[in-house]
């Protein structure tokens, strides 16, 4: 997020005098901290995990089977939840959030819209992210580069064959327990229908009209 133009060991800097030099984000950060010098990292931290805590599903139908509505997911789903957890998708994507939030190399295609290989921290490694309202977040992967639940499958069953999609990346790379997995082109179709089933329109929808930045809310993923 920091973009190619700021070093990491300044970006934490720029982004706290950024936010002091605009008025309205210090009229914000001083109402919710209640002083004057409220603009830290740490509040900046305190700030956005208040906002990513906002964004939650917990009635998903997926919930409700969990709790004991045995008719809130359909055969299809069922089944697509007992391939998901055979096939070794829940190795990672395990828990309330479907993740274990550890880092994993996984060869992901390399998004032609950067003009950097983007290897995060220079590994190749990145966080096992939840699989909650993926019908409304795709693109998928760290960089947006498969398009669909369908895609992201097909993905993982070639780098299960350990079959590296990545010219940066080679396969001996492809983390262990991605080249265990016993994933096949029957299986994908029934995980997709379980997938389908953590999805959840019960949040905050509202999108704003301005920000304090002023730049454009919204817009591509680049």
């Amino acid at each position: 997020m920091r973009g190619t133009k700021i070093s990491k060991v300044d970006i934490l800097d720029t982004i706290i005098q950024r936010l002091k030099n605009n008025k309205r984000y210090v009229e914000l950060f001083t109402n919710a901290f209640s002083n004057e010098s409220s603009i830290t990292t740490s509040t900046l931290s305190k700030a956005i995990a208040s906002f990513e805590r906002s964004l939650t599903t917990p009635n998903t139908r997926f919930d409700q089977y969990l709790n004991g509505d045995l008719n809130a997911l359909s055969s299809s789903e069922k089944e697509g939840f007992e391939t998901f957890k055979r096939v070794g998708c829940a190795e990672c994507h395990k828990g309330p959030m479907f993740s274990d939030y550890k880092l994993h190399v996984l060869t992901v295609p390399e998004n032609e819209k950067l003009s950097f290989v983007d290897s995060a921290l220079g590994d190749f490694k990145f966080r096992t992210p939840t699989l909650r309202n993926l019908r409304l977040t795709a693109p998928y992967m760290h960089n947006g580069t498969l398009n669909s639940l369908q895609e992201v499958l097909e993905f993982y069953e070639g780098i299960a064959g350990n079959k590296s999609r990545n010219p940066n990346v080679t396969a001996k790379k492809i983390d262990p327990l991605i080249k265990k997995m016993r994933l096949k082109t029957k299986d994908i179709h029934p995980i997709v229908s379980f997938l389908n089933s953590l999805n959840s329109d019960d949040f905050d929808k509202k999108i704003p009209q301005q920000v304090p930045s002023g730049l454009p809310v919204g817009g591509d993923i680049y």
